[in-house]
């Protein structure tokens, strides 16, 4: 520990985000960075604590102590070596990872918690400007083969460990360019297109082969996949989304999510969108329903696309403001979120339940019905109750996002083909030692196996299925 007493004379310090009136009128990234010096600063705050619980919150298992350490030193080649034994896309996680070791970090019970992330991402950015982030192909090739299914960021952490280990590794994606959700589904104003450009072309200068636009199952049968391949690792996510069956869903006007997310990162890389298909928040009135980072992505995206004005609805209560007594430290706090797209602005309204859907006379919806619930704990079960008080209200939209989260992964085509085994939730099952399911030499990782997740939890999972691979082939 270079500085002892940091923690105790620096306080904690953010970048911050650029001016709203400003951000909301582009696409580019929303986060400001400290300079050199500030984030120095920022890293020396680290206690080095007996028990490093930010080490303990992260599903990656990061080594934070040692390489903040490294950045207080200003060794930034160490500090990148240390981080990316861990974490193989730290550009991704310092950018979107919700930073649940920060949760962790003894400061936060002060909520003066290390700026963890921040100083994450200021390591590998350096290191790419530095020259210090090169190809390193591996020494030696085993003669194994490995088909990986999905370029998210389960796919490509299983796809980078197990070229490392030697093994010739491809990469197939439905998608025109690899990246998956990273790609299609975090708008660009969280996360540049060009940061997943530059990882793609790293991992392609090591060795590993990505091939786009084919999806297996239909272009590639799954059975010629067994046949050429020595192995299989599945990671094509959880892209069923959760749908709202009420009166009016099949009004213009109401999407799931990521049709409108998808298509305008889309837009932004610059493809053409005919008019008739463009899904715009442009002159509208915009209710997103649904409460959660998704939700936060179309609330940021409407405003760039010039809503007229945003409402964001949750059928859960309000969380607590600060602190919650029900999740202490070191646990992840269930507390209110304000993003930087709430931030923007945003109406946000919690305990409601979407009723129907009102059509005008074009068969565009026009308004939402909602009813006010309320949540009742069962004295004998200690379960939660949803109970509707006959309280109803309309809230006006001409455009509605249903960004309620997804629930399994799509089993007609290739899964089906395989014949995997699946779980209760539809999705597949596999062993928690090794990622291995239940046919042979086929391995699945990130959310197709675990239900939607968190991209560093994603990342997890595709080192672990990689070291069950690779003990597989060997």
């Amino acid at each position: 520990m270079g500085n002892p007493k940091a923690f105790l004379n620096i306080s904690r310090k953010e970048g911050g985000y650029r001016p709203k009136d400003e951000r909301v009128n582009d696409y580019n990234e929303v986060e400001v960075r400290l300079n050199a010096v500030e984030r120095r600063e920022q890293a020396s705050r680290c206690m080095e604590c007996g028990v490093p619980f930010c080490h303990w919150s992260c599903p990656l298992g990061n080594r934070q102590p040692e390489w903040q350490d490294r950045l207080y030193k200003d060794d930034i080649e160490g500090a990148y070596t240390l981080l990316t034994m861990t974490d193989d896309f730290p550009e991704f996680t310092g950018r979107v990872c919700p930073a649940l070791c920060e949760k962790g970090c003894v400061l936060n019970k002060q909520h003066q918690a290390v700026t963890v992330r921040e100083n994450e991402l200021a390591i590998v950015e350096r290191a790419f400007a530095e020259g210090r982030v090169k190809p390193q192909p591996p020494k030696r090739r085993t003669g194994k083969t490995v088909a990986v299914i999905g370029s998210g960021p389960a796919g490509l952490a299983c796809a980078n460990q197990l070229n490392r280990r030697g093994h010739t590794v491809t990469v197939f994606e439905k998608n025109e360019a690899p990246g998956g959700l990273l790609r299609f589904g975090i708008p660009d104003f969280k996360l540049d297109k060009g940061v997943i450009d530059r990882r793609i072309a790293l991992m392609e200068a090591e060795g590993i082969e990505f091939r786009c636009g084919v999806k297996v199952g239909v272009d590639v049968k799954a059975a010629d996949l067994l046949k050429e391949y020595d192995a299989v690792c599945l990671a094509m996510g959880a892209e069923v989304p959760r749908d709202l069956k009420v009166e009016g869903r099949e009004l213009k006007g109401v999407h799931f999510a990521l049709e409108l997310l998808q298509q305008q990162n889309r837009v932004n890389a610059g493809k053409k969108i005919a008019e008739k298909d463009r899904i715009t928040a442009k002159g509208k009135n915009v209710l997103v329903i649904g409460g959660g980072d998704t939700g936060s992505d179309c609330v940021g995206t409407s405003h760039r696309q010039g809503a007229l004005s945003v409402t964001q609805i949750e059928i859960m209560p309000k969380p607590p403001v600060g602190d919650n007594p029900d999740t202490p430290w070191p646990y992840w706090p269930v507390v209110l979120k304000t993003s930087s797209s709430h931030e923007e602005g945003c109406d946000r309204r919690w305990l409601l339940d979407t009723r129907r859907f009102v059509a005008d006379d074009k068969g565009h919806v026009k308004e939402v019905e909602v009813e006010e619930v309320e949540w009742e704990k069962d004295p004998d079960t200690g379960r939660m109750n949803l109970i509707h008080t006959g309280r109803k209200s309309v809230i006006k939209a001409e455009l509605v996002l249903l960004a309620m989260g997804f629930t399994n992964p799509v089993a007609e085509g290739l899964l089906d083909d395989l014949g995997v085994e699946k779980d209760a939730r539809g999705n597949v099952k596999v062993d928690p030692a090794t990622r291995a399911t239940s046919v042979g030499k086929v391995f699945a990782a990130g959310d197709v196996a675990s239900g939607a997740s968190l991209v560093v939890r994603c990342i997890a999972a595709g080192r672990d299925a990689a070291k069950g691979i690779d003990g597989f082939l060997k």
